[in-house]
């Protein structure tokens, strides 16, 4: 199906989606209508955000939340946080950012639906040219830092060619910044 038919469907269905409901993502023919996430999973957000605050150039805003599409390859995605330049932010549009723009994308993975992070989003990340992917996993307490995205061999399609893994507690290397982990904590039992 044609992505801005698929675009018209899902702003359909928004519009009648229950609480509390978060928004939508768009990856080849598929619609995934997504749930606001837990407290334990916005935290971990948010302490990514702020250490990246302290570290990236004026020009750049870590910002949890925003979407980022790419029509042409009919995806469009809601990262956990992002980081692109402030004009780019700044802009008086409720356009998605382009995925040219977007520096780092994190996603921390949901109880409920990790594939998504660990197979779709693993895919079409790479595919939309974002140079840095942090996949951070609550439900090991492990962290993957993503880079280098080209292609796949023998014709897999994108991938990102460079892999570093960790685990809470370490110190974690994205790019050209550092991220302390002793703050961040696996998701409860409770759950």
């Amino acid at each position: 199906m044609e992505y801005g038919r698929l675009r018209e469907i899902a702003e359909r269905l928004a519009e009648h989606a229950p609480d509390p409901f978060r928004g939508y993502e768009i990856s080849g023919d598929e619609i995934v209508m997504m749930m606001s996430p837990s407290r334990p999973h916005e935290f971990i957000a948010l302490r990514i955000r702020q250490q990246l605050d302290r570290q990236i150039p004026p020009f750049l805003v870590a910002h949890t939340g925003g979407e980022v599409e790419d029509a042409s390859l009919g995806k469009l995605r809601r990262p956990d946080l992002i980081v692109v330049p402030d004009a780019v932010f700044a802009e008086n549009t409720m356009a998605p950012f382009h995925p040219r723009d977007v520096a780092l994308v994190a996603e921390v993975v949901s109880p409920s639906n990790h594939s998504t992070d660990y197979v779709e989003k693993m895919h079409d990340y790479p595919a939309m040219g974002i140079p840095l992917y942090l996949l951070v996993d609550p439900r090991k307490g492990t962290i993957a830092a993503l880079s280098d995205p080209g292609p796949g061999l023998g014709g897999e399609g994108p991938r990102y060619r460079t892999r570093s893994d960790y685990a809470f507690g370490d110190e974690v290397t994205i790019g050209d910044w550092t991220l302390a982990t002793t703050d961040l904590r696996t998701y409860p039992e409770d759950r």
